[in-house]
């Protein structure tokens, strides 16, 4: 287990708890059950809550107080919460993380509200934050506000461009794509509010940002290739949904750009196949159109730039050498 793994082992349980604590009854007992509760549960069955521990941990390598930026830190996965929530929805998945999701578990107009109100919190968790002084606030809800926009842009394209049964794409179209819905909330932001928080410069601001964007962006490449070749136990979502669903990851886009039996995976994309033969099928063609390769090594590209604009920028701390270590957990995870 690396270092980053480790940091992120010792600190979720405790987030957990912080986290739980913004979940109240309301001012009617059944407001505790029909929204409150619903949410509160969904969001204790916890990934690994790398998004608002690495905004910490920004926080701690510009010289800041970590403490300070854990209100940030929590809006971050609020907005994560009501992200998953609603795509699941989108997408009509009906396990997250090894459970029912919550549009199956309580049906559709209460997981849409559930996620409104993780939503809300987003924004309100700055508001009532005493902890900052009105300046910075602004600056993080201006934050919040531009990574809440440019995810939902990105998933306006990723469930476009399925409705619509969209081919017609390369690398570059899946790339933006994946900056938009991943790479802003997964590592551009987290890490750039925490060093707003903590004080930092605009140097390191602005660097933390850019390595958090290519993070993100590996992190969703990587998020890619286990739902084609990892296990439902370490995926922890639908095996292989990506091609049931049809997406447009890097594999695919590549693949039919690549692939002598580029018709045959576009006949399995576009029929949204379930059936596992036909779901292994489609791997084939793309492994053996060197996508996944392909993909692996373009995330490797990705985090050894990363890395570089770091190291120029960031005094050399224990939080720095952790930072580094996200970057290369992300595109080496099993998980």
């Amino acid at each position: 287990m690396t270092g980053f793994e480790l940091y992120l082992k010792r600190n979720a349980k405790r987030f957990d708890a912080y986290l739980a604590t913004f979940f109240e009854n309301g001012a009617h007992a059944d407001m505790r059950r029909y929204l409150y509760e619903p949410v509160a549960r969904f969001t204790a069955n916890a990934g690994k809550r790398h998004r608002p521990l690495i905004c910490l941990l920004a926080c701690e390598a510009v010289g800041g107080d970590p403490e300070r930026a854990k209100p940030s830190a929590a809006a971050i996965e609020h907005f994560h919460t009501a992200a998953l929530i609603h795509d699941d929805i989108e997408d009509s998945s009906l396990t997250r993380r090894d459970e029912p999701c919550m549009h199956v578990a309580e049906g559709e107009g209460v997981a849409i509200n559930a996620g409104d109100l993780a939503l809300s919190l987003v924004c309100g968790t700055v508001v009532h934050d005493d902890g900052l002084d009105d300046v910075t606030k602004l600056r993080v809800l201006a934050e919040l506000v531009d990574m809440t926009t440019r995810t939902i842009e990105g998933q306006a394209l990723d469930i476009g461009w399925a409705r619509d049964d969209r081919f017609d794409l390369d690398v570059d179209d899946y790339l933006l794509m994946a900056r938009h819905k991943t790479a802003f909330y997964s590592g551009g932001v987290p890490l750039a509010v925490g060093a707003i928080v903590g004080g930092g410069t605009e140097e390191q601001v602005a660097a933390l940002r850019e390595f958090g964007m290519a993070a993100g962006l590996a992190f969703q490449i990587q998020d890619d290739v286990l739902n084609l070749v990892g296990t439902r136990e370490s995926t922890k979502k639908d095996f292989r949904s990506d091609i049931t669903e049809g997406k447009r990851t890097l594999v695919a886009v590549h693949a039919l750009q690549h692939s002598p039996r580029r018709e045959r995976l576009l006949e399995i994309l576009s029929a949204r196949a379930k059936d596992s033969a036909v779901l292994a099928e489609a791997v084939d063609i793309m492994d053996e159109a060197g996508s996944i390769e392909y993909a692996n090594e373009y995330a490797e590209r990705l985090i050894v730039e990363a890395k570089s604009t770091l190291e120029g920028v960031l005094p050399k701390s224990k939080a720095r050498g952790l930072l580094l270590g996200m970057a290369d957990f992300f595109v080496k995870r099993s998980s």
